[in-house]
């Protein structure tokens, strides 16, 4: 018998968090894009499908990057149109990342409503992940936001490496101040703080949150990522809500890293960050059991386990 049919988790609130959180659910996108095999457009788009019925609103589809930098999303043009009735028939937000004009003209093309930019909080991964420093990686962004809000799109700005760099070390928090502040300033609707390489810990997430309210940058524009690398992701993630942080980033499955971040292992497991706000009375809307089934279908596509602790738990045979 599973743990769900004998009432567990058993609810006991906490007092100080919200009482709904929505999920981003990364794992078609960034955890795809990290897979060495390619997944067939067919059972990417069955992926989308499943991860909808379980309950999840926010889906990433897909990336508008060049092929040549994430051949494993080369397909999004025929991923796209698979998928994108969701959003009409369902109410399903169906982001999808764009590098630049570029990649945003190819979005819009294809009638995507929500985009996503790739931002750094530091120099070596900016260099690493987009070529560019800093401010010219935003210079660049300028006129994909402006287009974008233009056509009344909704933009998320994510900020890599908020916590820490393989390169760099301890990133100072007055640089991630300034980057969030100026996606922001630009017309970023939500930023996503990313640790890319899984090394932060609570009071370190509390603080930069802190600063950036000190700063202008409020609660209610903030969103989560985080990596497990150290095992701090649903530590971190409480941290975050106690602030009043309620988007938080996830991926079925425990699916991605970051192929330009080797050190980062995979995302936070959406069934894990599930179990845990489901028993401190945090609504979600996601149904357990079958997102649980969906990270099971796709990890026998994927040929190999989910890392994911819950769905090991809860598909687990006696």
């Amino acid at each position: 018998m599973s743990t769900p049919e004998l009432g567990l988790p058993m609810v006991v609130p906490a007092p100080g968090l919200p009482a709904r959180v929505r999920i981003h659910e990364v794992g078609a996108r960034d955890g795809l894009q990290n897979e060495k095999a390619t997944v067939p457009t067919e059972v990417k788009a069955e992926f989308i499908r499943r991860l909808a019925d379980s309950g999840l609103t926010t889906i990433e589809a897909t990336s508008f990057v060049h092929p040549k930098w994430v051949p494993q999303l080369a397909d999004a043009e025929q991923l796209f149109p698979l998928v994108s009735d969701l959003g009409r028939s369902s109410g399903v937000h169906l982001p999808v990342l764009v590098p630049n004009e570029r990649g945003l003209d190819r979005a819009l093309a294809l009638g995507a409503r929500r985009v996503a930019l790739f931002a750094s909080a530091t120099e070596s991964f900016a260099k690493a992940n987009l070529n560019r420093t800093v401010d010219e990686s935003l210079a660049m962004f300028e006129p994909v936001v402006s287009r974008a809000k233009a056509d009344k799109v909704h933009v998320r700005g994510y900020i890599s490496m908020c916590f820490g760099d393989p390169w760099e070390g301890p990133v100072p928090i007055h640089q991630v101040v300034r980057v969030c502040k100026a996606l922001m300033d630009m017309g970023c609707d939500e930023l996503s703080l990313g640790d890319t390489i899984g090394v932060a810990t609570p009071g370190h997430v509390q603080t930069l949150l802190a600063e950036l309210n000190e700063e202008g940058v409020p609660t209610s524009v903030l969103g989560v990522h985080f990596h497990d690398t150290y095992g701090q992701a649903l530590a971190n993630t409480l941290a975050a809500l106690q602030h009043g942080v309620t988007t938080v980033d996830a991926s079925a499955g425990g699916l991605g890293g970051c192929p330009y971040a080797k050190s980062a292992t995979g995302n936070l497991a959406t069934e894990d960050l599930v179990w845990m706000l489901q028993g401190l009375g945090i609504d979600t809307g996601v149904d357990l059991a079958r997102l649980t089934a969906t990270s099971v279908w796709m990890a026998e596509r994927l040929g190999r386990p989910s890392p994911s602790r819950t769905v090991k738990a809860l598909s687990h045979k006696e």
